[in-house]
C-alpha cells in the first residue's frame, strides 16, 4: 500500500514542482522577450510572440549613464555585505558560543528594529544624512545597508554556530585557545556555507534596495534608482524598462547560480545531523 501511494505521489510531486517552477519563470521570460521588442510591439493586444527583435533598448541603456549607476551598485553591495559579515560573526559569536549577560534582550534588539516600518524611519535617517553632508553619496547607502540586514546576518550566523557541536568547544577550552583564534580559526571554517549563504542573501537586499537610494540619493544612486528614469507616464517605455530590469537581474542570478552548492548547505545546516 506504501508503495502505491509512494509510486502515485512522487509523479504528483514532479508535476507540481515543475508546474510551480513555470509559473515563476514565466514572468522573467516574459521580461526578457519584452526587451527585445519594440515599445509599439510590447503594448500591442494581443501580444506578439513573433516579432523582429531590436538590441535599440539596450543600446539606449548605455546612453544614459548606466555604467556610473552600476559601480554605485556594484561598490555598495559589496562593501556594506562585507561590513555587515564582519560585524555579524563576533556579534553572533558572542550571543551562542560565549553569550554575553542578558543575550535575549540583545538578540530581540536587534529583531525588533527589523519590525518597524522603513517608511517611518526616513524622516530621521534623512535629517542625519543632512547633518553630516551624507546625501547624495554612496556612503549613506553603505551605513543604512548594513544597518538594514546587520539584524538579519545576526540572527542567520547565530543559528549556524548553534548547531556546532558542544564537544568542539571543550576540545578547543582544553587546548587553551584564546576567543579569537576560537573564533577566526576553528568557527568560521566549520560554517562557511552559512556565510555564504547569508553574505548572498544581504547582498541581493542591498543590490534590490529602492526605497533608501531614491530618498537619499539622486545623480550618485544605485540601478533600481536608474531604472526610475524609464518610469513616465504619457510615454511607451514598456520594453525600455523591461531591458533595464533584465541587465539588472543578471548579476543576482549569476551570483545565485555560482554559489547555489553554498547557499543550499547554509540553509540546510544543521538539518540533518
Amino acid at each position: 500500500m506504501n508503495r502505491r501511494r509512494a509510486g502515485f505521489l512522487d509523479p504528483l510531486l514532479t508535476l507540481l514542482t515543475w508546474t510551480g517552477t513555470l509559473i515563476m519563470f514565466v514572468p522573467i521570460a516574459w521580461m526578457i522577450l519584452t526587451s527585445f521588442k519594440t515599445e509599439e510591439d510590447a503594448v500591442s493586444y494581443p501580444p506578439k510572440l513573433f516579432f523582429t527583435p531590436t538590441l535599440d533598448h539596450y543600446r539606449r541603456i548605455f546612453e544614459n549613464d548606466f555604467a556610473s549607476f552600476a559601480v554605485v551598485s556594484i561598490l555598495v553591495t559589496i562593501v556594506s555585505t562585507a561590513i555587515v559579515i564582519v560585524l555579524a560573526v563576533p556579534a553572533a559569536f558572542a550571543l551562542t558560543v560565549r553569550p554575553v549577560p542578558k543575550w535575549r534582550d540583545v538578540l530581540f534588539f536587534f529583531i525588533s528594529t527589523k519590525m518597524m516600518p522603513i517608511a517611518a524611519g526616513i524622516v530621521p535617517i534623512y535629517l542625519v544624512a543632512r547633518t553630516f553632508d551624507l546625501l547624495n553619496t554612496s556612503t549613506v547607502l553603505v551605513i543604512v545597508y548594513t544597518s538594514m540586514n546587520l539584524p538579519l546576518a545576526i540572527w542567520m550566523i547565530r543559528s549556524f554556530m548553534v548547531e556546532i557541536p558542544r564537544d568542539v568547544f571543550d576540545a578547543v577550552a582544553v587546548d587553551g585557545a584564546g576567543r579569537i583564534r576560537e573564533m577566526i580559526q576553528i568557527i568560521v571554517p566549520l560554517i562557511r556555507p552559512g556565510l555564504a549563504s547569508t553574505a548572498l542573501l544581504c547582498a541581493i537586499f542591498a543590490w534590490n534596495e529602492f526605497f533608501l537610494a531614491v530618498n537619499l540619493t539622486t545623480t550618485v544612486s544605485t540601478l533600481p534608482v536608474f531604472l526610475q528614469k524609464f518610469l513616465s507616464f504619457g510615454k511607451l517605455y514598456t520594453a525600455q524598462v523591461a531591458a533595464v530590469a533584465t541587465l539588472i537581474n543578471v548579476p543576482v542570478v549569476v551570483a545565485g547560480w555560482l554559489a547555489q552548492k553554498s547557499l543550499t548547505r547554509g540553509l540546510t545546516f544543521g538539518a540533518v545531523k
